[in-house]
């Protein structure tokens, strides 16, 4: 049975993986936001009920 040969596939799988790991993710991982995230207010929102005019 041809298909449990893992002789090229395995290389193809390594091959590409190192590409990955080489290339694109370090590329990915230096990306910077233009706009820094900015601290939420801790502060609770007041909570007002709502108004429903057919009520």
């Amino acid at each position: 049975m041809p298909q449990l040969n893992p002789a090229p596939w395995l290389s193809i799988l390594l091959i590409s993986w190192l590409v990955l790991l080489a290339l694109v993710f370090p590329k990915i991982l230096n990306y910077t936001f233009p706009n820094s995230p900015a601290l939420q207010n801790t502060q609770k929102a007041k909570k007002e009920p709502w108004f429903w005019p057919w009520h």
